[in-house]
């Protein structure tokens, strides 16, 4: 269900951003290039539609941070979660300042970036926090592979302290057994993913230096379409390490509504950079035409974001 909203809050996006792209004609220059040029003009509507969104944003995510430390009795946990929480207000300002100047844009989103490995590693602590730390969480994905004659085999690929991959992977890789052999290549393929972005994010500040970046560019003269093909196998191998030990975990992380945070997570990190690539592709498409959007060109990713994460700090109140 979460997985559906999150998605809904793409579409919303869009519906809310091809008026902006058709409206150049109608309303003259809408778009402050540079916060610092001297100008009495009026702030345009798609600056301050996502400020309002960006404020609305920051309050709740300033006020749920607050809650948790008013009531900081459970640290190992509420600091992963605090961590979680901060995505928010770096997003959405991250987001608003790339949108007031462009030519801060790219490092805006350099950093955006790392932050987003840093919140990956919290997400992944504070389930291993939830579920008593390293040493317990190893010792309950032991406990799973000891099946008793009373206990039906309703777990199937688990019955065994088996985990089975699904086809093609099988035939790619072998078995995971439940215990330190799962849990360390679960958290490998997490590290990975984590330490791949914020080399990718080095990469690219060293290729725009060069002028051969080309974000939102899929040609192969720049370096975008290879990073962005690197992150992808990367994020899709860590999705799918994370979704194999919410499977193995799911009942143990019951009272912490487990499906709830994860789908939650999973739509602010990955439905969020696919949604930056179908952006740079309908725009490398021509699928954006209008004047004002040759102006935006890459920052309409980050008007989404702004009108977004307003949605998903609702949704982590309700989670969290």
């Amino acid at each position: 269900m979460l997985w559906c909203m999150g998605l809904m809050d793409i579409l919303c996006s869009f519906i809310l951003l091809f008026p902006v792209v058709e409206s150049t004609s109608r309303l003259g220059t809408l778009w402050p290039l540079n916060v610092g040029v001297e100008s009495t003009g009026t702030m345009s509507w798609t600056v301050f539609s996502s400020s309002i969104f960006v404020l609305v944003a920051l309050i709740l995510s300033m006020y749920l941070i607050f809650e948790h430390l008013a009531a900081y009795n459970q640290p190992e946990e509420q600091k992963f979660l605090i961590g979680l929480i901060l995505m928010v207000p770096v997003y959405a300002l991250e987001s608003f300042l790339s949108l007031l100047d462009s030519s801060a844009a790219f490092n805006c989103e350099a950093m955006r970036d790392c932050y987003e490995a840093f919140a990956l590693y919290c997400f992944e602590r504070y389930l291993i926090a939830c579920l008593g730390g390293e040493e317990k969480t190893i010792q309950f994905m032991e406990s799973m592979s000891l099946t008793e004659s009373s206990t039906p085999l309703l777990k199937e690929s688990y019955a065994y302290g088996v985990v089975e991959h699904p086809f093609p992977l099988n035939c790619l890789l072998r078995d995971w057994y439940l215990g330190p052999d799962f849990y360390q290549s679960v958290k490998i393929g997490i590290v990975q993913y984590m330490i791949l972005k914020m080399i990718c994010a080095l990469l690219a500040m060293i290729l725009q230096s060069f002028g051969v970046y080309g974000e939102g560019k899929f040609e192969w003269k720049y370096g975008y379409p290879y990073l962005a093909c690197i992150l992808n196998f990367s994020q899709t191998w860590a999705l799918y390490c994370l979704v194999q030990f919410y499977s193995v975990t799911k009942d143990k992380l019951e009272p912490i509504k487990p499906l709830a945070k994860f789908l939650t997570f999973k739509s602010i990190i990955f439905l969020t950079w696919w949604q930056g690539v179908a952006v740079a592709f309908l725009f490398s498409m021509g699928a954006f035409k209008g004047s004002l959007a040759q102006e935006l060109k890459t920052r309409i990713q980050d008007y989404i974001i702004c009108i977004e994460y307003l949605t998903k700090e609702e949704r982590g109140v309700s989670v969290m």
